[in-house]
């Protein structure tokens, strides 16, 4: 080839091209940020409509359902889920991943303007918004003080904390959780209001009329202007109680006749607490493209700087930090490039034993793996574990070329040629397979690139880095390789003991290996036996092994998500956090265990377990949450579950078993359906603790208005409605300034005038002739139960059913369960569908066997282009099956699953493997064409190149052994892949120095190899050339 004579020839000029591809590496991993996953921005939408007043039913009929099918029609909808609750509806519109979020949100926008018109009236305005994939807060700090009141400390944070949070590069915005804003609280007396005769609007009406602020103008005389503030706003609590309201018999009947004011908070439908003390947590969103290293690296940093502005009795503590594994498992992966590299290079020098020749294929290293960065930078990706992953894989890649250049020069040296010869000659002889195996193994990953869905993204970064550094490495072995071999390399005239005795062996063992490929060349129906051995028990295994998405990571966190029946208080659902946390509390691996509740449900709480270091515990998070799991279930008020959350960027609370059954049957007919499928599940021990998210037992107190007494009296329904909504559900009625700020002012009557449904009837409002008419005449109160909320997937009624899974048990067993049972339970007009984690698992699956064919496709035709034949790619790729033979058995023995993990590694087995049989055959075809016989070209050429195969097999093996036994942070995955590479290779290298040359002496073409040879034919002289 011509650049490698010429590398050969120009030194300088071989060394500046290396030092050109490291020096755009080093600016470009400088400019790369640092993820745990590659950034999949599924465009998700939201549609979330309020209309006050309105039953879950009603929502879901009158809003719900016409929004849906006016969305359905949008472009690119992957899937459509709906909540209907009481007063809400809640659309989430995911779309596919190649549809533009923002075009996706102009679309969902332009279609629910479409039919606002045929929504009700009173309903508000429709809040549409695009969902970033990061907006959950990935680290959480917790304040706590034993003096302060929660108001004051809400206050505090509000003041300093958040303002200085927001200030850190990279963050977006920062939540606020179990705090308490300040709210002027009038809490009215049903009596008194009746005894003053008084309603409650009369009380609205005072408040607005003698709370305001505006702008009383100015005063000119010809030498100055004053500005006129008129003060008649309100901002203390005397001046609130001071209200007048109405004057009877010339008393004035003020607010606090009727009414208790104090300064309270807004809301207390919410807790926190950290290790068991109560606390205000904020919560940090960091921005889509922010580094989460960063980002928690800063936050930490104005730790101090917060502390320090708090008064002495404030603490501020770390409660949770979704980054500390990207960074330990980040860590771990460096940890692990240093490990190969070391075993690389102990397997070149065992086999080369002189330093100096040793040195010449590890300088690939470096430069392949810097000038894999320059690719990851123009292809606009991040630093994250699947790229570094890439990167610990390409170190056993990147050195074969070069092993392949070296040993064939070394050969010709050690025949007596001059090195300079030497590197001319021999890379002469190997370039064509230099370049075949490069252009094979990036072939390999190129149908990578093209999967579809998430997987396709997340494995797209890996395939493309992982294929760049193999580029790299060839244009060094072509390059810089040669021309150190031609500078380094020297004929050992006075070999040592180490050398004699290991030059002895591998001469021992060419020789053994050359006896026993002879034998099998006579015996060559062994080798069919084998073939069809291997090829049938590599189905087998792949048939019934167990398969999920991916491993079950141990990353340091559980969650457990904490329901109370329908209708609890919050007291109710604290009493059991508080169990909860006190059971967590047992444990030494936990260092923090975080509880909260409401915002939304107070019958709903999380409780979250962060564990100490992994190098500082034994047990793994699967093994905690086992272990908690039955302590949990003895609380009797609850429904608790421990959660591991999953791998490959799924929802942080996502349980393994997804399983959606849809129909347009009536509510209570699919939730009988619901639990009788439940029931079936009961039976299989490997599917634990399902859950299913249709209730229809929720507590309700249905108000009917008679409206025929009601007009009779001259009252308006509105005015019922209006009171029942102040008293119970208190409203704000105006502002108040506090400082700089302003706050709500809440109308509403105390606690315990709502305690019993009978306090409704208690109410007064005005009727004709300023008549007070207590509600008990006008209204009804009945109890009832109601569907907590109504679900709708892709349009249809829905219930979901989610479930963990026992140890040993795999998503694939699991989902071939469900989908029996539905078989077997579900009556005609139910149909089934997958969501989460199942439908990312089912997706992939058939993906990556569609990667696995086109990649053999790939590889065979790039072969054949540059073998020239149709012949020698078949021969090259008959070993495959014998490779899947040794991986498929070391999944098998290390109770490894077929996951996404595994298969990328069976995927990159096909191109490893080929290497060996691209050697044999290009020498051979080399050989042949010389002259020689094709039985006597296949055994010398086999012979030839044992060494750069047992030493490329080393090299990739002990590449791959730190990652099969990986431990810490993300471990779980990279043992996969790993096993995989070390089983395959070892099982695999052992079958194809025998199955190739065997194979080739049946198929390999009668005629010379290689392109044809023969000579144009020039014009004959005084012969016309043709007409054109």
């Amino acid at each position: 080839m011509r650049l490698s004579e010429t590398s050969i020839r120009r030194p300088v000029f071989a060394t500046v091209l290396s030092l050109l591809v490291v020096l755009v590496g080093l600016v470009s991993f400088d400019r790369l940020t640092v993820r745990e996953y590659p950034r999949i921005d599924e465009p998700v939408v939201t549609v979330n409509t309020r209309l006050i007043g309105a039953s879950s039913e009603v929502i879901e009929s009158q809003v719900t359902k016409p929004l849906e099918d006016s969305i359905a029609g949008i472009d690119g909808v992957d899937i459509i889920t709906s909540i209907s609750r009481a007063e809400q509806s809640l659309i989430t519109v995911r779309f596919k991943l190649e549809k533009d979020p923002d075009n996706a949100a102009a679309d969902v926008r332009d279609r629910v303007s479409r039919v606002r018109g045929r929504l009700p009236d009173a309903v508000d305005e429709p809040i549409i918004a695009k969902v970033e994939a990061d907006a959950t807060p990935t680290i959480w700090l917790a304040y706590t003080s034993q003096t302060l009141s929660p108001l004051e400390l809400t206050d505090l944070i509000n003041r300093i904390v958040k303002p200085r949070l927001q200030t850190v590069p990279g963050v977006a915005d920062v939540t606020i959780g179990g705090d308490r804003a300040y709210s002027m609280r009038i809490w009215l007396d049903p009596d008194k209001l009746g005894a003053y005769r008084l309603t409650v609007q009369d009380v609205e009406d005072a408040l607005r009329r003698q709370n305001l602020e505006v702008p009383a103008g100015r005063i000119e005389s010809r030498q100055r202007e004053f500005n006129v503030t008129a003060r008649t706003d309100l901002n203390t609590v005397a001046q609130f109680a001071d209200v007048a309201l109405r004057t009877v018999d010339g008393y004035t009947v003020r607010l606090r006749d009727v009414a208790r004011v104090e300064e309270a908070a807004a809301n207390e439908r919410s807790r926190v607490r950290l290790n068991g003390v109560p606390s205000i947590s904020t919560g940090v969103v960091r921005n889509a493209t922010a580094n989460p290293l960063e980002v928690a690296a800063g936050v930490r940093a104005v730790m101090p700087l917060i502390q320090r502005d708090l008064p002495d009795e404030v603490t501020v503590l770390l409660a949770n930090d979704n980054s500390v594994f990207i960074d330990r498992s980040i860590r771990a992966v460096y940890t692990t490039v240093a490990e190969a590299v070391v075993l690389v290079a102990l397997v070149v020098f065992v086999f080369l034993r002189t330093l100096r020749a040793s040195i010449i294929p590890l300088v690939t290293i470096p430069v392949s793996l810097i000038g894999a960065f320059a690719m990851i930078a123009a292809a606009g990706f991040t630093i994250n574990t699947l790229t570094l992953l890439a990167l610990v894989l390409a170190i056993g890649l990147v050195v074969d070329d070069a092993i392949v250049v070296l040993e064939n020069i070394f050969r010709h040296i050690e025949e007596g040629l001059a090195p300079f010869q030497a590197a001319l000659k021999g890379i002469r002889e190997i370039s064509f397979a230099v370049v075949a195996m490069t252009l094979t193994l990036a072939a390999v990953f190129a149908p990578l690139a093209f999967t579809p869905g998430r997987t396709g993204r997340l494995f797209g970064e890996f395939a493309l880095t992982l294929a760049g550094a193999v580029l790299v490495s060839g244009f060094v072995a072509l390059t810089l390789t040669p021309m150190m071999c031609s500078k380094l390399l020297r004929h050992n005239p006075a070999p040592n003991r180490f050398d004699r005795g290991m030059e002895a062996l591998l001469v021992a063992l060419t020789a053994r290996y050359r006896a026993a490929l002879g034998w099998v060349l006579r015996h060559r129906w062994v080798v069919l036996v084998a073939m069809v051995a291997a090829a049938g028990s590599s189905w087998w295994m792949f048939v019934t092994a167990k398969s999920e998405l991916s491993p079950m990571e141990d990353r340091g966190v559980i969650i457990m998500p904490v329901r109370s029946p329908d209708g609890a208080t919050l007291e109710f659902t604290a009493r059991y956090l508080d169990a909860i946390d006190a059971i967590g509390a047992q444990y030494p691996e936990f260092d923090r265990r975080f509880m909260f509740m409401g915002g939304g449900q107070v019958s709903q709480g999380t409780a979250l377990f962060r564990t100490v270091d992994w190098t500082e515990r034994q047990r793994t998070t699967q093994a905690l949450a086992r272990d908690l799991l039955p302590k949990v279930n003895a609380l009797p008020g609850v429904s608790a579950f421990p959660i591991t959350p999953p791998s490959l960027g799924q929802g942080f609370r996502s349980r393994p078993v997804e399983f959606v059954i849809q129909t347009s049957d009536s509510y209570a007919n699919l939730a009988r359906v619901a639990q009788d499928f439940l029931a079936e599940m009961a039976n299989n021990p490997g599917i634990v603790q399902p859950d299913i998210d249709l209730q229809l037992n929720k507590p309700e107190i249905f108000m009917e208005v008679d409206r025929a007494r009601a007009a009779d009296m001259g009252v308006n329904v509105d005015a019922v409605a209006r009171t029942v909504e102040t008293m119970l559900g208190g409203r704000a009625v105006t502002r108040y300034k506090r400082d700089a700020d302003q706050y709500d002012v809440i109308v509403q009557t105390a606690s315990r005038g709502r305690t019993t449904p009978e306090d409704i009837e208690r109410l007064f409002v005005r009727g004709r002739n300023d008549t007070m008419v207590p509600l008990a005449s006008l209204v009804k109160v009945r109890e009832a139960v109601s569907p907590r909320e109504l679900n709708h997937f892709n349009q249809r009624r829905s219930v979901t059913i989610t479930a963990n899974l026992a140890p040993g048990y795999s998503l694939g067993e699991a989902l071939r369960f469900m989908d029996d049972t539905a078989a077997r339970v579900l009556p005609s007009g139910y149909v089934t569908e997958l969501n989460g984690v199942s439908r990312e698992f089912r997706a992939s699956s058939g993906a990556l066997g569609l990667v696995f064919v086109l990649a053999l496709l790939f590889i065979f035709l790039v072969l054949a282009a540059q073998f020239e034949s149709f012949v020698d790619p078949f021969v090259i790729l008959i070993a495959v099956p014998l490779t899947m033979v040794g991986a498929l058995l070391a999944l098998r023995f290390t109770g490894g699953t077929l996951n996404v993990y595994s298969q990328i590694g069976l995927i990159t087995l096909v191109g490893l493997i080929s290497k060996h049989g691209i050697l044999i055959v290009e020498f051979s075809n080399q050989l042949r064409q010389q002259g020689r016989s094709v039985t006597d070209a296949v055994l010398e050429a086999s012979s030839m190149r044992l060494r750069p195969i047992l030493m490329t097999t080393g090299a990739m093996v002990l590449g791959a052994v730190p990652l099969a036994l990986a431990s810490g942070a993300g471990a779980e995955s990279r043992q996969q892949i790993g096993w995989v590479i070390v089983g395959g290779m070892s099982l695999g290298t052992l079958l194809t120095v025998f199955v190739v040359p065997t194979v080739y002496t049946w198929f390999a073409r009668r005629g010379v190899p290689g392109e044809i040879t023969t000579p144009e034919v020039a014009t004959p002289q005084g012969a016309e050339p043709a007409a054109r």
